[in-house]
């Protein structure tokens, strides 16, 4: 019998509709042929301050004692399996908003909270044509999964989408609906 998961799809664009919004719907579809349970979370519509290293984590209740929408995300971390990372690519990294939500899981470790997190994907779309120009997100990605010691269950790094629909011209949608399905 196949192990069904927590996936938490944590998205960066505040643009609805999307290239990167229309990847992870399609990465989701996949990953819901296997009956794993998705919660995606869009990091690019929520307010979440950056984290100002105060080390109050948790000492009210929630993660931040700055009431923000990271408190909604800190228990969807904590009760994950695996986390997706689904973004456009900003000045070579992660877009502000969805890098306050990355920052922000400091929280859980001040806090002293169990992260059920054992394993992360990252999907990337950009402008560029340049596969260097996806260096800085990929290996703070890596970096990330290391320090969290977090499995790397892979990348897709899509280039040359900007405006949105660029991605319904290229073969990056049914890669990600595949990836989906890989999720076992």
């Amino acid at each position: 019998m196949e192990n069904k998961k927590n996936i938490l799809i944590l998205t960066g664009s505040p643009r609805k509709g999307g290239n990167s919004d229309m990847l992870a719907d399609a990465f989701i579809n996949g990953l819901e042929t296997n009956g794993h349970t998705v919660v995606k979370f869009n990091a690019g519509k929520k307010k979440i301050a950056g984290c100002i290293a105060c080390n109050k984590c948790f000492s009210k209740g929630n993660a931040c004692i700055f009431n923000d929408d990271f408190n909604e995300l800190a228990p969807l971390m904590e009760n994950s399996d695996m986390i997706v990372l689904i973004t456009p690519l900003y000045w070579f990294t992660f877009p502000a908003q969805i890098k306050a939500a990355l920052d922000k899981i400091y929280s859980l470790l001040v806090g002293k909270r169990e992260i059920k997190i054992k394993e992360s994907m990252l999907i990337v779309c950009a402008e560029t044509d340049d596969m260097t120009d996806f260096d800085g997100i990929v290996r703070s990605y890596e970096l990330i999964n290391r320090y969290m010691d977090w499995e790397d269950c892979g990348k897709l790094l899509i280039p040359e989408v900007s405006h949105i629909g660029d991605i319904l011209k290229t073969d990056a949608l049914q890669k990600a609906e595949e990836l989906g399905k890989t999720i076992t």
